[in-house]
């Protein structure tokens, strides 16, 4: 029983969460909280606090999966209270956070960190880098990472409008839509996405803001709670968030300048990615060492410590004429913004940049890839985004070292021997579980005893491994229940036998080990998440060929 008790009149806190491979996270959005309890339990959690105004706050939420008490822990910002929650079923995504199907109205999907954690490796670091400060200053007891509000400007401004909307997003390659409000403000210190530029994120009034677009010249908000018009409202910047962009957009300036400059090598495009950002060159190819010379180049350009100015022109002034541009946009409205790096560049843009090249510390071309219709992609990173990379570099090869027993230089040629060994051993192993396979059917066919239905599971082995033993026993009069996987975890499973009882029993043995499948001509199998769950399905046969048997007598 949890010492945590509801408190009378209480609300529920708002929150946030999403997925990762590992762990969940829940962000309950309380500003000043005080009194911070949270009981972790593995199928449950219970949150409360007080918020700044006094008001009881309590959250109450039954999992949809299992998660480790132990290994799972919470830490308190002066916005936030964030919940780090370790799996039990590692690699298994979770469809929604509660057990109960129905949505809370309190909780929301944080889509600013969702994505398909199954590709994060190479794309999604950049945000999770975070949350990985977090666990480890959660384990260290040190400081939260500092998040620049701009208290300094102490920025207020008044609701002009706020409108009941929907917000279209992609998550994990999923459309969906998310009702809110779209809010217009006075004025604004949240960049509205445009220029290749992501969108700025913050709060207004302490509600998050989870996307700005532009619109003519207005940028819009939107909020997942309603803002009372003509109401003044405090913004709050994620500022981390912020720089992190102007470093790489006037890192794109930059290196667009002098690969136009030293080559001749047009931008056609670029995309400010979450991890890495990629450049588009009007050239088929570079050649051998000209990445190498830009990199060189664009970094000799930061260490003389060159301006950056901003110039607001109006349309028809002849000066517009003379900076480079892809073109204003049709819905373009005010003067004309025009980014101009001291000596190197004059550019048309809308985005938001450092104020000298040295703020930019440093740029990492990493290599460049064939593009599309005949053109060239510069991948690169700026900033503080160099030492993340360099960071993890640097942990990658210390923990290689370890495990190879090697130097750093000596990893790919123990790496390749790894994997030649590997794939021998596969490919014995498969054959080992092929003559299993056959011995075990043929054991079964010899027993004089054996009845019509024939249940194995094995933690090693594939589909192959129980086809074959589905082969050699033969299906005309034998139901066939084999698994392979996890013990309780996930794995595979089939059931073969006489046709019309399979495409009968099938599906129920699927939806029994929350699984998904498909079959044709007495086979039926796919994958299994809860293979504990095998018992209640051997039960389902069984009672399935008692009824049978009975009705034929």
């Amino acid at each position: 029983m949890s010492k945590i008790t509801r408190p009378e009149n209480s609300q529920p806190a708002r929150a946030i969460w999403f997925d990762r491979a590992k762990y969940l996270f829940i962000n309950f959005l309380v500003e000043d909280s005080k009194d911070v309890q949270v009981d972790i339990q593995e199928n449950k959690m219970i949150f409360r606090c007080k918020s700044g105004d006094d008001t009881d706050l309590y959250n109450e939420i039954y999992f949809y999966d299992r998660i480790q008490p132990k290994d799972s822990r919470e830490r308190k910002y002066d916005r936030t209270i964030n919940v780090m929650l370790r799996k039990i079923k590692e690699g298994v995504a979770w469809p929604r956070l509660t057990k109960d199907s129905g949505k809370p109205s309190w909780l929301s999907v944080d889509f600013d960190n969702w994505r398909d954690w199954e590709k994060e490796e190479e794309e999604g670091m950049a945000e999770y880098e975070k949350y990985i400060d977090m666990i480890r200053g959660m384990s260290k007891g040190g400081p939260p990472p500092a998040m620049d509000d701009l208290d300094d400007l102490d920025f207020t401004t008044t609701v002009v409008s706020c409108r009941p909307a929907e917000l279209k997003l992609d998550n994990s390659g999923k459309k969906e839509t998310v009702k809110g409000f779209n809010v217009t403000l006075e004025d604004t210190v949240l960049f509205p996405e445009g220029g290749g530029q992501p969108d700025d994120r913050g709060l207004i009034g302490g509600v998050p803001v989870l996307r700005v677009t532009r619109q003519g010249a207005e940028a819009v908000h939107f909020v997942a709670s309603p803002l009372e018009e003509g109401s003044s409202v405090r913004l709050k910047l994620d500022w981390d968030r912020r720089f992190d962009h102007m470093q790489q957009h006037s890192g794109q300036h930059l290196i667009t300048a002098i690969a136009d400059s030293m080559f001749g090598y047009k931008t056609t495009s670029w995309e400010l990615g979450r991890q890495r950002s990629v450049i588009e060159l009007d050239t088929a190819a570079m050649k051998p060492g000209e990445a190498q010379a830009l990199e060189k180049a664009v970094n000799e350009k930061i260490r003389a410590c060159v301006p950056v100015t901003v110039q607001l022109l109006s349309p028809d002034d002849p000066a517009v004429e003379k900076v480079r541009s892809r073109g204003l946009p049709e819905d373009h409205a005010g003067p004309v913004r025009i980014i101009d790096i001291e000596g190197i560049d004059a550019n048309m843009c809308c985005g938001t940049h450092v104020s000298n090249l040295s703020h930019l510390q440093v740029i990492k071309i990493l290599g460049t890839e064939k593009g599309k219709k005949n053109k060239t992609n510069v991948i690169f990173l700026a900033g503080d985004r160099v030492l993340k990379y360099a960071d993890r570099s640097y942990n990658t090869e210390r923990a290689l070292t370890s495990l190879l027993k090697t130097g750093a230089e000596e990893h790919v040629e123990a790496v390749d021997k790894l994997q030649k060994s590997v794939k021998l051993l596969q490919k014995n192993n498969l054959n080992l579980l092929r003559d299993l396979a056959v011995l075990t059917a043929q054991n079964f066919k010899s027993n004089p005893n054996r009845g019509k239905l024939f249940c194995l599971h094995r933690k090693d082995g594939d589909n192959e491994f129980m086809n074959i033993i589905a082969n050699e026993i033969g299906t005309e009069d034998t139901l066939l229940f084999l698994t392979v996987g996890e013990e309780k975890g996930a794995g595979l499973f089939l059931l073969a036998g006489p046709a019309e009882t399979v495409d009968s029993l099938g599906p129920r043995v699927a939806e029994t080990l929350d699984g998904k499948g498909a079959g044709k001509r007495g086979r039926y199998q796919g994958k299994a998440s809860r293979m504990a769950q095998r018992g209640e399905a051997e039960l389902l046969l069984l009672e399935y060929l008692k009824h049978c048997s009975s009705e034929e007598e």
